[in-house]
């Protein structure tokens, strides 16, 4: 029998290495040539099992990897040996045995422990295992089981050692983030999860009051307004690992629940901000292996949506937009004419060697920028007799020599409003990087993107580009009651390799201007009482200018291993329709239980599981 129990009051107990427990001595991992002629006592899974008659060999596996277990007649006695044969997948046991070098020839360069094995001489069968639903991942040439059903049976897909190294990541990076703010005189400070419903952009999870009838409580969006009022507080720098929840639709890079680095400081600049944020991304990329080299590039948001047609260029590659409305726009096209008419821009790409690329490509890259809204893509190749595709019917020699377009060249062009041309020519730039496979110009692209526009507008309708505590920029505040559209913010994102990592501004700290801003918004003053009432009167009782950022911790790690999906770098993620199908969240409720919560549902929904 194990003996897992205290050790009595009369015995002091010894101190033991940070793996050791009462159940081992070491880590199956740990172990290596210099441990040979040593006994030790492991504990683990049986990964795999291979019976070659008198010799059996068991890949013992626990969280810090494999070590290869070997049962023979030379060493094993028979009892144990009878029940070592009867061992099945992923059942827990423990075993006692030497530590021996292997042969040169039976040597495992692949495996930390792959110099070694572990002869044994007892055996203690913990737990069984119920034949696993699906296979435990083995390496790299083993095929993985649909997500949906790996993620059904995540307590299986996590014993992979690809997930068990991301998570282990993951708690490095957190561990040097709160170790660097922490240098930095930053507080952690824990704000609730109950809060109050505000709009922050997406919709709220909200949680019923059973004490209060009617009334709800919402998950927070982030802690925006608290670290807010921490500022107003006297605490000069806040930070917090803190757990968000948004009510949205959910894609690779996005999850119903989310984990945020979330910073906050009293008497700074937005260039203060930046530099601490490029110091821990510099930390944290010592960490991962990735390169961060501060200071990183800055961009203005107008800029990036003018060169890249996005306010998330991803600069590993230099192909960027060509404005060639003034050269184009005298081509005898009604569709190009037209769109300058109507006050648009031509713009596009010029793809050196592009004409190599097939029609069938071509129009690929065509589909892509239709799918982000263009009705399409004139394109045009650049060849010996002249040129040929849609748009080269329209080209003179002028205006190939104001294209720089050479023989071998392919360009793309897109003509209209910026606001639908743009986000094409990004899906378009993308679609023409992968056909070419043009080579990288940089491994790792680091860029702020600043000054974003206050407001945008939809149906004529206006909303906050980020949220509505931003600070107006200095040189157009004068402009915010007459053309707030105009109007930038001092707020600043941070993108590595076309990902977005985090968001943040300067806030306001007048609650005059706060209040204004809302009023822009369409608040009306007991709308705004009621839901921002507890800011604002934080911010009039002297609140000093502060600003900070979030940057989104799934993501960080997501992008530093190069990982599809964030669902590879949590523990328990939601699917794409916001289940959690090992649990099976969300699920319906006894009327009991809505009753306790003064809750009356309608209608059930019975439609069935979307997809992951």
């Amino acid at each position: 029998m194990t003996k897992t129990s205290p050790t009595p009051d009369d015995q002091t107990p010894t101190r033991k290495a940070p793996e050791e427990t009462r159940l081992r001595s070491r880590m199956t991992g740990a172990l290596r040539g210099e441990d040979a002629g040593t006994t030790h006592t492991l504990t683990g899974w049986v990964h795999r099992r291979r019976d070659l008659g008198g010799l059996l060999f068991v890949d013992l596996r626990d969280g810090s990897g494999l070590v290869q277990v070997s049962f023979g007649p030379d060493w094993t006695d028979s009892e144990t040996l009878e029940r070592a044969h009867r061992l099945g997948a992923e059942d827990v046991i423990r075993i006692t045995g030497e530590v021996i070098l292997r042969p040169q020839d039976a040597r495992n360069p692949e495996l930390a422990t792959g110099d070694i094995e572990v002869q044994a001489r007892s055996l203690e069968r913990l737990n069984r295992a119920r034949t696993p639903a699906i296979p435990v991942y083995r390496g790299p040439d083993d095929e993985l089981p649909a997500e949906e059903l790996r993620l059904r049976h995540r307590h299986l897909d996590l014993r992979r050692t690809p997930l068990q190294e991301n998570l282990a990541l993951r708690h490095r990076l957190v561990l040097a983030t709160r170790n660097y703010f922490d240098a930095l005189g930053f507080l952690e400070v824990e704000t609730p999860v109950l809060t109050k419903p505000t709009p922050e952009g997406a919709r709220d999870y909200l949680v019923p009051s059973r004490v209060h009838p009617g009334e709800f409580y919402a998950l927070p969006q982030s802690p925006q307004i608290y670290k807010q009022i921490l500022m107003t507080a006297g605490f000069d720098r806040y930070m917090q690992i803190a757990r968000c929840f948004r009510d949205e639709d959910l894609r690779a890079d996005r999850q119903p629940e989310f984990t945020q680095i979330d910073v906050e400081a009293a008497f700074v600049g937005a260039d203060d901000v930046l530099e601490w944020i490029e110091g821990l991304m510099e930390t944290l990329g010592q960490v991962a292996g990735v390169e961060a080299d501060a200071p990183f590039q800055r961009m203005s948001w107008a800029r990036a949506m003018d060169r890249y047609g996005s306010d998330r260029p991803d600069l590993r590659w230099d192909l960027h937009l060509h404005d060639w409305t003034e050269s184009l726009g005298t081509a005898d096209s009604n569709i190009l004419r037209g769109a300058v008419e109507k006050g648009g821009r031509i713009r596009g790409l010029r793809l050196e060697g592009g004409a190599e690329l097939s029609r069938r490509q071509v129009e690929a890259i065509e589909d892509q920028a239709k799918a982000a809204g263009a009705p399409g893509l004139l394109w045009a190749k650049r060849t010996a007799d002249g040129g040929s595709g849609p748009l080269s019917r329209w080209l003179e020699e002028e205006h190939w020599g104001a294209l720089e377009a050479r023989e071998g060249d392919l360009v793309l062009v897109a003509a209209g409003a910026d606001r639908i041309t743009s986000p094409a020519l990004a899906a378009a730039r993308r679609g023409a990087i992968e056909a070419l496979e043009l080579p990288r110009a940089r491994d790792h692209a680091w860029l702020w993107v600043l000054d974003f526009p206050l407001f945008e507008e939809e149906d004529g309708v206006i909303f906050p580009n980020h949220h509505p505590f931003v600070l107006p920029h200095p040189d157009d505040a004068d402009r915010l009651a007459e053309d707030p559209l105009s109007v930038r913010g001092v707020a600043y994102d941070l993108v590595y390799n076309g990902s977005e990592l985090g968001s943040g501004s300067l806030r306001i700290h007048d609650p005059k201007l706060q209040r204004g801003v809302l009023e822009l918004l369409g608040l009306d003053a007991d709308e705004i009482d009621r839901k921002f009432g507890f800011l604002l009167e934080a911010l009039a009782s002297g609140a000093p200018p502060h600003g900070g950022i979030a940057l989104g911790m799934d993501r960080i790690v997501k992008d530093f291993l190069g990982a599809p999906s964030l669902r590879d770098v949590i523990a328990f993620p939601k699917t794409t329709a916001a289940r959690a199908l090992f649990e099976g969240a969300p699920s319906e409720v006894t009327e009991g239980e809505l009753a306790d919560l003064h809750l009356n549902i309608r209608s059930r929904d019975t439609r069935g599981e979307e997809p992951a």
